[in-house]
């Protein structure tokens, strides 16, 4: 803990934030080497004034530091630095990464990283929709990039595993705060075969004022940033302005237009996100930038035309009724004219052979579009 030692005390001198720090280790290599630099070199770095300089030759250690790092050896976390070899090499990149990362699992530097973010409220639609892209762009040996939030985040961390890959969480939390609670299980699933990640001391709380600060490691570990599903004033907007002011790509999943929740990734593609139908369009788009290694695997549409192959009838009939938005029970009794009670029967078939999920309100939707598939 004694080469780490140093990294906390930077990072803890009064009125020197991530942006001057990142230019103090640009210049002077190592948190050791500025704290022996003489106040005129360290004067030579922009924005440093006359205060700072002042600051980091009286600061003192505060003892919250070593207890911090006591709690760390304690744990099976550990930290990464900025000139670390694992630290992440695009976040590396932007005005002001975290000086250092605290990480449960293994955390790559490679820049095969792809963010995908969107509502925390999501629909069915959302939820399918992005657990399939990421478990096909998995299959291109990305790591997919999340906040382990509920709704998108946590289907874009559960299509990952599904493609038995690696991704990332980034918390807006201290490790030891798993937020929310319901994904305790998630974060160490994510662990086993990536990471978990968090510039917040260990037991920091999730507080409202982390959670933008975190979306910048997100977007800038990452070669570009996917939204689904997000509203004009989602916090899942914020993440692809911080990509595209990172010069990283942006990307947008469109939804109904009849759909307040697809309202912010509509106005992403007005404003020039490329619009994204399958996993080829954000591979295409990045193949200039990683070297893809595509794995052989049954992809989700394959299986999904098999279940339908094996329906009745009337299955066929009511399956191809619904949509990936809800519809509510009364409103398809209408549409395809069939008895309630029949049409309940086959409902659950469906539900329980995973085609169909019932959102609370008796509402109902597809759980995945086969190829060919007409409604």
């Amino acid at each position: 803990m004694d080469s780490i030692q140093p990294w906390f005390y930077l990072k803890s001198v009064p009125g020197i934030g991530n942006l001057l720090c990142k230019r103090l280790i640009d210049r002077f290599k190592s948190p050791e080497n500025i704290f022996q630099a003489s106040d005129e070199e360290l004067k030579q770095i922009n924005g440093l004034t006359g205060r700072h300089v002042m600051a980091l030759k009286k600061h003192r250690m505060p003892d919250s530091i070593e207890a911090e790092l006591a709690l760390v050896a304690r744990s099976d976390y550990h930290i990464v630095c900025l000139t670390d070899s694992n630290y992440p090499r695009l976040l590396r990149e932007i005005p002001d990464p975290p000086l250092f990362l605290y990480v449960y699992g293994q955390l790559e530097g490679h820049s095969g990283n792809l963010a995908v973010v969107g509502s925390r409220n999501a629909t069915s639609y959302g939820l399918t929709t992005t657990k399939n892209l990421c478990m096909s762009l998995a299959s291109h040996n990305l790591t997919i990039v999340s906040g382990m939030a509920r709704g998108i985040d946590t289907a874009a961390h559960e299509g990952a595993l599904a493609s038995k890959a690696k991704t990332v969480a980034v918390l807006g939390s201290g490790l030891e705060k798993i937020y929310p609670a319901e994904n305790r299980k998630l974060f160490h699933r994510i662990a086993a075969k990536g990471a978990v990640v968090s510039e917040f001391p260990l037991m920091a709380a999730p507080e409202a004022h982390h959670f933008p600060i975190r979306n910048r490691i997100i977007s800038g570990m990452s070669l570009g940033t996917v939204v689904v599903e997000a509203t004009r004033n989602s916090g899942s907007l914020i993440t692809a302005r911080l990509a595209a002011e990172q010069n990283r790509e942006v990307f947008a999943v469109p939804g109904s237009i009849q759909s307040f929740k697809s309202t912010g990734t509509h106005t992403l593609i007005k404003q020039g996100a490329k619009l994204v139908e399958h996993a080829q369009d954000i591979v295409e788009e990045l193949t200039a930038f990683f070297q893809f290694n595509t794995r052989h695997e049954n992809s989700p549409p394959d299986q999904a035309v098999a279940k339908l192959i094996a329906l009745s009838d009337d299955e066929v009939r009511v399956y191809q009724a619904l949509d990936p938005y809800p519809v509510h029970i009364d409103d398809l009794v209408r549409k395809i004219s069939m008895k309630p009670g029949k049409l309940s029967s086959i409902l659950l078939n469906l539900e329980l052979k995973g085609m169909v999920q019932q959102s609370p309100g008796k509402l109902f939707s597809i759980t995945e579009e086969p190829e060919g598939a007409s409604h």
